[in-house]
């Protein structure tokens, strides 16, 4: 099959052919003639397999005709990382059809994402927590929306994202084509999908199985060596193209810190980097100006790097899924890659559930000539550990000014009982505003949202651990 079996508009040819899509994918060939037949579905294939262009093709076909300027698709992810990738694909072939696409997430501004409301976009690609800002504050409206599709939906559905998206979906009309796409799919999640789907098909790409085309090895390795495991297997390696998970922020940006003093082109991708930051990070590691990323379970989900020749998980991942997730950025697009995982005693429920998915014990490999019975120094101790933080997470000079007197229209008012509205109140308990008193909140108040200049960002969409 070709992607000429679709019957799709002539112009997706030389488009395709341009990305080097030939052939279509197991979850293309199932899903895509589904889709464009309007069917609701339910996708679930492992990660690396072109999820993305098996909705967006019939997504563009769909919005070809109609009208402009409205929202008529809306596609959410759970991280920036995703939806900018996602939406890099819609921009692939949307234009050719006179279709725009924008993306909606928190911290960056809100501005830009104004201004493309005004300007009139046809598909959205969105994290739930700004998304669901804009539409509170009638920023956006989706009442013309045709196509609604939820990406990575089992880590939508994990992460806490499921009240969004039920908030979502109200601002949606009832008539309309939704779409789930996902590497993994838990029956719990699938019972939570199947509110927002309507007598959905389910295509089912090999299950719940690890990708077929990585090989998968563990390095039993004391912590404290596995620093120095990893720059001798990198040095071994000889690879321009490797992604390292790391189980929390700090690591990664330490980790990556200790691989560029021992002279390797190395980066960090966290969750307490700015947005343009993290997005340097990724375009550098696209591009070969960095040849080793080091990454939290962010870029796990979704991102779409190809080449990536080995993954080595410096942390064991705390599941299965997880586990799926990582090792899906390599061996994509049915090209091979390798999967290292480190591993001490403490991960042994962990590595037997890994071998139960694959169906067969994972081969233990060692280094010649490492010594695996070095004790821990000095410097291994203070490896990741913070440096001392000031009392109460303040300066000693904000220290001094919070203890200091405070001037209140002129005069200096001493230290004591805190007072409102003229009125003394008992230690520990709160002034009242008018609005407690009467058992409600301010409207103000509760309508308050990450676009207000006092916050930077929906905390909905810090989606990374």
């Amino acid at each position: 099959m070709n992607f000429n079996s679709f019957a799709l508009n002539e112009k997706f040819l030389p488009l395709l052919s341009a990305i080097g899509y030939s052939v279509p994918t197991p979850i293309q060939e199932q899903a895509i003639p589904l889709l464009l037949a309007g069917r609701d579905v339910m996708g679930l294939a492992q990660t690396g397999t072109g999820k993305t262009a098996a909705f967006v093709l019939p997504i563009v076909q769909r919005l070809q005709s109609g009208s402009r300027g409205k929202v008529r698709c809306v596609v959410v992810a759970p991280t920036r990382e995703l939806a900018i990738q996602i939406h890099g694909v819609f921009e692939q072939f949307g234009p050719a059809f006179g279709l725009r696409s924008a993306t909606v997430f928190g911290g960056v501004s809100a501005q830009p994402q104004l201004q493309n409301f005004r300007r009139g976009v046809e598909i959205l690609v969105a994290c739930p927590g700004r998304l669901l800002d804009h539409l509170r504050q009638s920023n956006v409206s989706l009442a013309a929306v045709e196509v609604l599709v939820l990406d990575e939906a089992d880590h939508l559905f994990d992460m806490g994202f499921l009240p969004n998206i039920r908030a979502i979906i109200n601002y949606l009309p009832k008539q309309r084509q939704t779409m789930l796409f996902s590497a993994t799919m838990p029956d719990e999640v699938r019972h939570l999908a199947l509110d927002v789907l309507n007598h959905p098909e389910t295509v089912k790409i090999g299950g719940n199985a690890l990708v077929s085309t990585v090989s998968h090895a563990l390095y039993p390795v004391a912590a404290h060596l596995k620093t120095t495991l990893l720059l001798r297997l990198l040095e071994d390696l000889q690879s321009d193209s490797v992604i390292v998970f790391t189980r929390t922020k700090f690591r990664a940006k330490r980790l990556s810190e200790q691989l560029l003093k021992h002279g390797f082109r190395s980066t960090p991708l966290q969750g307490n980097m700015s947005q343009v930051r993290r997005q340097e990070s990724l375009d550098g590691f696209r591009c070969g100006t960095f040849h080793i990323l080091v990454a939290t379970d962010i870029a796990a989900r979704g991102i779409d790097v190809s080449g990536v020749s080995h993954v080595i998980n410096y942390d064991m991942p705390d599941t299965v899924d997880a586990y799926t997730h990582r090792i899906g950025r390599t061996g994509r697009a049915l090209h091979t890659g390798k999967a290292f995982t480190f591993c001490t005693d403490e991960d042994k429920a962990e590595i037997a559930a890994v071998e139960r998915r694959l169906g067969c014990p994972i081969e233990r490999k060692t280094l010649d000539g490492f010594d695996y019975r070095a004790r821990e120094d000095q410097q291994q101790k203070t490896e990741f550990q913070r440096g001392p933080r000031p009392s109460s997470g303040r300066s000693p000079a904000s220290r001094s000014r919070a203890q200091a007197p405070a001037r209140t229209g002129g005069s200096m008012t001493a230290p004591g009982p805190a007072r409102a509205s003229g009125a003394l109140t008992a230690p520990g308990s709160r002034a009242q505003t008018p609005s407690r008193a009467s058992g409600t909140r301010s409207t103000e108040t509760s309508q308050r949202s990450s676009l207000a200049p006092r916050r930077r960002t929906s905390a909905r969409d810090y989606s990374v651990r």
